[in-house]
């Protein structure tokens, strides 16, 4: 008798996802240069199989349902834990990573990243390199599922994994900032939480996919405007859209031409970001790893990494 194992199998789980990713069975089929009709029978079984229905097909498009969206989750998480395993087996044959990923958080600069990754092709290794960007906890989940060998920029958080290590990357001091026309400019010195509380404040989202992820610099009950990324939280606070902490080099060339207004609080903010790996005997550093590393351990790309170019 089959049982939904038989029917989840690695290339059942990318068909859904391409699915969803494309929105119509017609657009998957022709991706994956399959005859639509046959598409949709397989679709059927695994439907049948599960007892449940995953795409709305009322309409033109393919719409998952919630148990759609609840297999298309993790049919994510399936394919990287499969694609992880992969490349364990290369990079113990080889000592080269099949595929190497960093994690690069928001704070980090992308400029001097893509520098160190020239380097890296440079190299002419074996290594198929990848980039992923993330927020606060959302870089070091992606180190601790796996999807991830470094990452860059890391918030350590209480009951880090023994398997990780981690090294200090730099501190990074914020400023509180608002834009000349935004009410706390005027207002006395230290701001106290309570004025803080009154007003929007514009923050950045934690890209963590489970969990309630980290939030960093916000009072209790307080208006928040999220945004993708720190070029988009600076932006916010240079057009008054809300205040909130910036890193301060990023902020000290608005700050001097006057853009932006740098108000005391009563608690200022300093962060140690960090560099996390793996490096254990089940999964012991391989090249990729080990050059990357190298870089880091020198004082000026350290640095350069914690210095962000600001938004002509």
């Amino acid at each position: 008798m089959q049982t939904p194992r038989d029917w989840l199998t690695p290339e059942a789980l990318l068909m859904l996802q391409t699915i969803g990713q494309q929105g119509s069975f017609a657009a998957a089929a022709r991706t994956l240069n399959l005859v639509p009709s046959a598409m949709t029978y397989r679709v059927r079984q695994i439907e049948d199989a599960l007892d449940v229905l995953l795409f709305d097909r009322s309409a033109r498009q393919a719409v998952p349902t919630a148990a759609g969206h609840e297999l298309l989750r993790e049919a994510s998480r399936l394919l990287d834990d499969m694609d992880a395993v992969a490349n364990r087996v290369r990079r113990v044959a080889t000592g080269w990573e099949a595929v190497f990923t960093v994690a690069v958080d928001g704070i980090v600069s992308r400029s001097v990243v893509m520098d160190l990754c020239a380097s890296f092709l440079a190299l002419g290794a074996p290594t198929r390199l990848r980039l992923r960007y993330e927020t606060l906890s959302g870089t070091l989940g992606a180190l601790t599922s796996g999807q991830a060998d470094l990452a860059l920029g890391v918030v350590l958080e209480p009951g880090l994994k023994t398997d990780l290590r981690h090294a200090v990357l730099g501190e990074i001091t914020f400023v509180y900032a608002v834009a000349p026309h935004h009410p706390l400019a005027q207002e006395a010195e230290p701001l106290t939480d309570a004025n803080l509380q009154q007003h929007r404040a514009v923050a950045v989202a934690d890209s963590v996919s489970r969990g309630a992820g980290l939030t960093i610099g916000l009072q209790g009950g307080q208006d928040v405007f999220t945004v993708p990324d720190m070029p988009s939280k600076l932006e916010a606070q240079l057009r008054g859209l809300g205040g909130g902490f910036l890193p301060e080099s990023l902020a000290r060339p608005y700050i001097n031409s006057g853009q932006l207004v740098a108000k005391q609080v009563h608690a200022p903010r300093t962060n140690t970001c960090h560099t996390a790996w793996r490096d254990t005997p089940q999964t012991p550093a391989g090249q990729a790893l080990r050059w990357w590393l190298a870089q880091l351990e020198r004082p000026a790309t350290r640095e350069a990494l914690l210095r962000p170019v600001h938004i002509v």
